[in-house]
């Protein structure tokens, strides 16, 4: 691992504590918190404070989060809320210590500015002794104060102040006043520096965690669901109606498309499909470079053309079913005809703008890990796990690749392949879904399909493309005789019919 920290696609991003002042307040913290210290004179944290020298150090990389449920946290600055979560057990973990950060970003910066806050993400859940626990998780109370309790002494001074304004003969209660300005000496003026967050609750709907090998849940949709990644380590019944695992790649399409959470990368707006279709093709050449045995050092695209060639037929499915997919894009070939269950399917989706939008896109790259890419921006827990057992030849390559792909310019290749970061506005709830009849049914007979609408093909989305355009044709004649649209939604019509 030490290429990806040289080049900062590891442990990239953490805040140095570095000034002998912090390292003692983070050490009184860490005692409150652990009864553990450290003999470091500077470190590295991350959002929640954990330090990967100090995990070595005490040889505990869960120092802050001994159970894996109730993540404990340390704030020095608000400047944290900008680092990564390492170690991250739940996909909501590092959002929810980003928003209490900012949402109580004054407060913060007057506690801190005293001492060291520390805290716990605290939830109802204590022991997950079982998958069906995980369901009990709903919401997620943060917990915070400094170790000198001045958050505590700032809701007593508030409570006081709202005593002495609001009784009539306050004014001559010798003991209240006593007791503010005791607490005062030490908070400060509370009405004009407030030091109590306004907010410490946070939901925590759909997620990802690493516990029992791996499970997506996404019980906030019309259709929930539970995917289980390794099956072998969460074994029994799950409290929703369906719980598929990860090979079961027909029925992930299909609940997928019922529930609206993808859209073909070659029908997405704003992004240049055959450029980011070429890159996963190159992907899945490295891929199968290195399971030949075949030569990276120093492999440009050009080399890897030319191994594609040295391959032939060895080329993998999903590199055929791509190029396919590439031919149908630039205007040079027909549409393919490509199901759930081959290997490019997944490759040739993203996730529609939703508030689920990042953990549906980590869901992809765990169906299509090839794409490395991909895999490094949204599943970071997977890549340095797949990384580790890779050749060094390849090691090298990707880093490499990251590095002058990536690295240079974050936000922006996250915008051209996943779309941009702003908050999207939701649309309106859609109506139920017509019946699927399986990932490869007919267009329905009641409507032929137009042969300019290249969507009602079977092809890489099967009948749930069909399925959609039979309906948004619908909405569409609806609208035109003045009828409901049926949606909340404006999608977009085949060239017939806005002739």
């Amino acid at each position: 691992m030490r290429r990806l920290i040289e080049k900062g696609l590891m442990f990239g991003n953490l805040v140095p504590v570095e000034s002998p002042a912090l390292v003692e307040r983070y050490n009184r913290a860490l005692g409150h918190l652990t009864g553990k210290a450290t003999a470091l004179p500077d470190f590295h944290i991350d959002i929640s404070g954990f330090s990967p020298e100090i995990g070595h150090e005490l040889g505990d990389d869960r120092y802050l989060n001994p159970d894996g449920c109730n993540r404990q946290f340390i704030l020095l600055t608000p400047e944290q809320k900008t680092a990564p979560l390492l170690n991250a057990m739940f996909s909501t973990s590092r959002g929810i210590l980003r928003q209490f950060i900012e949402l109580n970003e004054p407060q913060l910066f007057a506690l801190t500015a005293q001492d060291a806050v520390a805290g716990e993400l605290e939830n109802s859940v204590y022991a997950l002794d079982s998958p069906a626990r995980l369901f009990d998780i709903r919401r997620i109370r943060v917990v915070a104060d400094t170790i000198g309790a001045h958050v505590a002494d700032a809701t007593r001074l508030a409570r006081l102040i709202a005593r002495f304004r609001t009784e009539p003969e306050a004014w001559l209660d010798d003991v209240l006043i006593a007791e503010m300005i005791t607490l005062a000496q030490k908070t400060g003026d509370v009405t004009r520096v407030p030091l109590i967050p306004e907010r410490d609750t946070f939901e925590q709907g759909n997620f990802w965690t690493e516990h029992f090998g791996g499970l997506y849940i996404f019980r906030d949709l019309p259709a929930p669901a539970a995917i289980r990644v390794d099956p072998a380590q969460a074994p029994g019944p799950l409290p929703i109606a369906l719980a598929m695992d990860l090979a079961e790649r027909d029925a992930i399409a299909d609940w997928l498309a019922r529930n609206d959470l993808v859209e073909p990368i070659v029908k997405a707006r704003g992004v240049d499909a055959p450029a980011i279709l070429r890159q996963k093709m190159d992907f899945i050449l490295v891929d199968a470079a290195e399971t030949l045995g075949l030569s990276l050092e120093g492999a440009t695209r050009s080399d890897l053309r030319g191994i594609a060639r040295r391959l032939g037929s060895s080329l993998p499915d999903e590199f055929h079913g791509l190029a396919a997919l590439l031919r149908w894009a630039e205007g040079g070939g027909p549409w393919p005809a490509i199901g759930a269950s081959h290997p490019a399917y997944f490759h040739a989706l993203r996730a529609r703008p939703h508030a689920d939008r990042d953990l549906v896109n980590m869901l992809l790259a765990e169906l299509a890990p090839a794409d490395v890419r991909q895999l490094f921006i949204c599943h970071k827990t997977l890549f340095y796990r797949r990384y580790a057992g890779w050749s060094e030849a390849r090691r090298s390559w990707v880093a490499d690749f990251l590095e002058r792909e990536y690295l240079a310019d974050k936000a922006g290749a996250r915008a051209a392949l996943f779309g941009a970061d702003a908050p999207l506005a939701e649309p309106p709830p859609a109506p139920p879904p017509a019946p699927f009849a399986g990932p490869w049914a007919r267009p329905s007979a009641a409507r032929k399909p137009d042969p300019d609408d290249r969507l009602a093909a079977v092809g890489p989305w099967g009948a749930v493309a069909a399925a959609r355009n039979e309906a948004r044709a619908r909405n569409d004649d609806g609208a035109k005789g003045g009828g409901r649209s049926g949606g909340g939604r404006n999608p977009p019509r085949s060239r017939k019919a806005r002739r």
